[in-house]
């Protein structure tokens, strides 16, 4: 089954190729074809899975540039499955939601491969290689398809995202100079007594920890995230918020934290501060927008700062018990499962509007239940889904991550649990604004839902209702793996 991987890098790819000579007529229905095939095989993956199992599967492992000790090796865990399921899941989504041409769809399975690699990659050279692959198509999708202010948006996404990678770089080619390996399983064991000592081991640590931070996007390193979410087309954002911005959580977890535990556990508590701060600060910016689009993408920020509390907490720990520390690691995986989805479909609904109306701020619409019953109810439940109400998948783990930190870092949680306040506050200002009062005279001839439109909806909000209600189908997946990893980390 180890073939099902390099099927998953290798459909997109060829599907990229053959949308740039199609004719225009025909380049989304090739994207779309490559894109449900490489979901095939990500269904396979699943089916041929063994969630019993803590380690690696379907490893390959060939010899790549053993000069520098790089190798072809991908495998995949219960956390690499998981991304890569909501990787799938996403890029479908996204093809669906946006008509564009040739162009567009080439560069977006593009990225899908790069994701794809980066998630099943097992040695840094070759992760790197993935990682960076994903910031030419994302670049090109902003500059190109984006609003008035893409080109501004696409040359602070790539700088952010560049001088990122290469501070990682510089970092991983020090500890490669070192140790004498790039494979992620060996450089975790040698973590656990040290990778590197003194100052170099706390520059590798902020290399890598920079890298990572701006891709998540992590406060103070997020101010690139809103304008570049703001600018990208609506299918472009989709997938920014649903699975790039995941590829800088996985990095914590696969590299930052099992590779520098010591350096973790002593400025746990500034970055367990840079979690509070994310979730507390972009919560009150996005209440503050009157931009949709810049409102979700500061909720974004919010949201993944609940996963880094998460994972922050049970590192920053000296003394984790099990239970509360897989609580909360478990959390951390729901959630981005979960901001996946749930962004997602936001911009979406988002996008709808936009369609409709040609505007986005709060002031262009008014009194839309009365129009479009159908686009409100959906947006709404998507809304309660990302404040977390009972009942839907946001929830769930939200619940888990807040029940493992406030056992491990009270203080920091208490604090933290105001983002949900301030999130709920800002829904309902959106809320009153769009749906309740006078229908607008711009909004009058508004359409609701078409067909099309709910069989995009319908399959994602029944997806958000069943991960609420029972979430087991999910948690199966990675149980096996977060035990592991919260046994590693804490």
């Amino acid at each position: 089954m180890a073939h099902l991987i390099a099927g998953l890098i290798y459909l997109p790819i060829l599907g990229a190729l053959f949308v740039s000579v199609a004719p225009k007529n025909f380049a989304r229905a090739v994207a779309l074809g490559a894109n449900l095939l490489s979901a095939i095989c990500a269904a396979e993956l699943w089916w041929h899975f063994d969630p019993r199992v803590a380690g690696l599967q379907m490893v390959v492992r060939h010899v790549w540039i053993p000069v520098i000790g790089a190798e072809l090796h991908f495998g995949i865990d219960g956390l690499s499955l998981l991304l890569v399921l909501l990787t799938s899941l996403v890029f479908l989504f996204a093809f669906f939601a946006q008509r564009m041409g040739r162009g567009f769809c080439a560069l977006m399975l593009v990225m899908q491969a790069s994701l794809y690699g980066v998630f099943t990659a097992q040695n840094f050279i070759l992760w790197f290689v993935f990682y960076e692959m994903s910031l030419v198509p994302g670049f090109l999708l902003i500059k190109v398809w984006g609003g008035p202010k893409r080109d501004r948006a696409a040359t602070k996404f790539f700088l952010y995202t560049f001088l990122g990678s290469v501070a990682m770089l510089l970092s991983f080619l020090g500890i490669y100079l070192v140790r004498g390996t790039f494979d992620f399983a060996e450089l975790a064991s040698l973590g656990k007594t040290g990778l590197l000592s003194g100052h170099l081991g706390w520059l590798a640590f902020a290399g890598v920890f920079l890298g990572l931070a701006v891709k998540v996007p992590l406060f103070p390193f997020h101010t690139w995230l809103p304008d570049a979410y703001e600018a990208a087309p609506t299918g472009t954002t989709m997938v920014l918020t649903g699975t790039l911005s995941k590829m800088g959580v996985y990095g914590f977890i696969r590299l930052l934290l099992p590779l520098f535990p010591n350096e973790t556990r002593i400025a746990g508590p500034w970055l367990l501060g840079l979690a509070v701060a994310s979730i507390i600060f972009a919560s009150l910016a996005a209440w503050a927008q009157t931009d949709l689009k810049r409102m979700v993408a500061y909720l974004s920020i919010n949201h993944l700062g609940y996963c880094m509390l998460g994972l922050f907490a049970v590192t920053a720990t000296a003394v984790v018990p099990a239970v509360e520390g897989e609580a909360a690691m478990s959390g951390v995986f729901l959630q981005i499962l979960n901001h996946g989805i749930t962004a997602a479909a936001l911009f979406y609904f988002v996008g709808l509007l936009e369609e409709r109306r040609g505007a986005r701020g709060l002031n262009d619409f008014g009194g839309l239940m009365q129009r479009t019953p159908l686009l409100c109810g959906w947006m709404s439940v998507a809304m309660f889904s990302s404040l977390g109400l009972p009942g839907l998948n946001g929830f769930v783990g939200e619940f888990l991550i807040f029940k493992g930190s406030f056992a491990l870092v009270a203080g920091y949680t208490a604090v933290a649990v105001l983002g949900l306040l301030i999130t709920a506050i800002a829904f309902m200002r959106v809320m009153q604004a769009l749906f309740s009062g006078p229908l607008a005279e711009s909004c009058a001839g508004m359409p609701d839902l078409r067909t099309s439109e709910r069989w995009i909806v319908v399959p994602v909000t029944l997806l958000m209702f069943a991960i609420g209600i029972a979430p087991q189908f999910v948690c199966t997946i990675f149980n096996s793996t977060v035990a592991q990893m919260a046994h590693l980390l804490g």
